[in-house]
């Protein structure tokens, strides 16, 4: 049975942004984005939660919070341009607790984020994107990145096409995992589960 998590506050540049955050044992921290706030996206999305409890199961510190101007966090949509900031906010949050191995986690909205965010930060480890929306946000910007490492689509995924992934993928990092969620469309209906599976597995391997 895992500990429930805990309401936490954190900074933003001027901004406090709202969190929940649950202690692992060790040194590993990730943090974990969410859809687009626009089309109702927040920290309690039900694919973030089974991210969530990939990490947990493999003692993370976890993170996930809602973006700026949703729920409880302060200020308002900056179309991913201060969600960047809230990014490197939250990983700063993290190294502020003694964490060292910090990973970044982000599913649609959230992942573009952090594929941006990411190069502008020296801390972050590892990045696993869930359904990049390549075909509905520019993610022309992303050249190699070695600290990508997993990407998870589903078959039937139209804002994060299986081929167009494909066709991307050597330029970020030919060596990262792509894995397909047959019968999965980018909302994951009945699939989450074999989310948290595949993440799982993936920590087990590094």
């Amino acid at each position: 049975m895992f500990v429930a998590e805990e309401q936490v506050f954190f900074e933003s540049a001027d901004l406090k942004l709202e969190g929940l955050l649950n202690r692992g044992s060790g040194d590993a921290g990730v943090v974990i984005t969410h859809p687009h706030p626009q089309y109702g996206g927040s920290m309690h999305n039900n694919v973030v939660e089974s991210v969530v409890k990939a990490f947990k199961k493999a003692n993370f510190t976890t993170l996930r919070f809602n973006f700026r101007g949703v729920g409880r966090s302060g200020g308002h949509y900056e179309e991913g341009v201060g969600e960047q900031v809230d990014v490197q906010g939250a990983v700063a949050y993290l190294e502020g607790l003694g964490l060292t191995a910090v990973q970044l986690a982000g599913y649609s909205f959230g992942a573009w984020v952090n594929a941006q965010a990411i190069n502008k930060m020296h801390a972050v480890a590892k990045m696993i994107m869930v359904s990049p929306p390549v075909n509905f946000i520019d993610f022309s910007f992303l050249n190699y990145t070695p600290q990508l490492q997993l990407i998870i689509t589903g078959a039937q995924d139209d804002i994060a096409p299986p081929h167009m992934i494909q066709k991307m993928l050597p330029g970020w990092n030919k060596h990262a995992t792509l894995r397909i969620i047959q019968g999965a469309d980018h909302f994951y209906g009945g699939k989450t589960g074999e989310i948290a599976s595949i993440v799982e597995a993936f920590l087990k391997q590094a």
